[in-house]
């Protein structure tokens, strides 16, 4: 199993990417090959995907996105070909605030997620998933998502409500504001 791949870009095209590294050329499916650049130096965090009649390598920019692909594949009846058209429509934490939600509209906009299919990813990976987006410092903000955890709410409401209130606030202002909007 490869980790990923640290090489040359050396082709780019609608569905993958040709990393060079030591003479070896990977091709590796991605969501977004045109992130990447012909020429630039590249990492791209690999799953080898290895069935019966397939045998693939894909890859992603962040690692983050990686394993949201294995979690998605993970699920019944999500193949990769699925797990990309997600991974390549929408951002990480938008997808993962929306299994948290149960938001089945949300993720059957995606091509190949019909409701049965939606409803099936959120019944998997509801509460598996851990969004690392916010990076709080030891300051007031992890003061603040501190204290809203010491009171019971889950990681997935106080980053809701982190991202809604203004954070130049005094520690209590910003916790009695974050309780108003978990409130409601």
């Amino acid at each position: 199993m490869y980790a990923f791949v640290k090489g040359v870009v050396t082709l780019v095209k609608p569905s993958y990417i040709v990393i060079e590294s030591y003479g070896v050329g990977y091709l590796v499916l991605s969501p977004t090959p045109y992130d990447y650049k012909i020429g630039e130096q590249a990492v791209c965090f690999t799953h080898h995907y290895v069935r019966e009649d397939t045998n693939a390598l894909y890859g992603f920019k962040s690692l983050e996105s990686k394993e949201l692909f294995v979690k998605l594949i993970s699920v019944s009846g999500i193949g990769p070909k699925s797990a990309l058209s997600i991974l390549a429509n929408d951002r990480i934490d938008e997808i993962i605030m929306a299994i948290e939600a149960s938001d089945v509209k949300y993720l059957t906009k995606f091509p190949g997620i019909g409701p049965k299919s939606a409803q099936q990813i959120i019944l998997d990976l509801k509460g598996k998933l851990v969004i690392d987006e916010l990076e709080l410092t030891p300051n007031q903000e992890s003061d603040v998502s501190q204290a809203l955890s010491a009171l019971g709410y889950s990681k997935t409401e106080i980053r809701k409500v982190m991202k809604k209130i203004d954070l130049d606030l005094s520690v209590e202002q910003m916790i009695k504001e974050a309780l108003k909007l978990l409130m409601k």
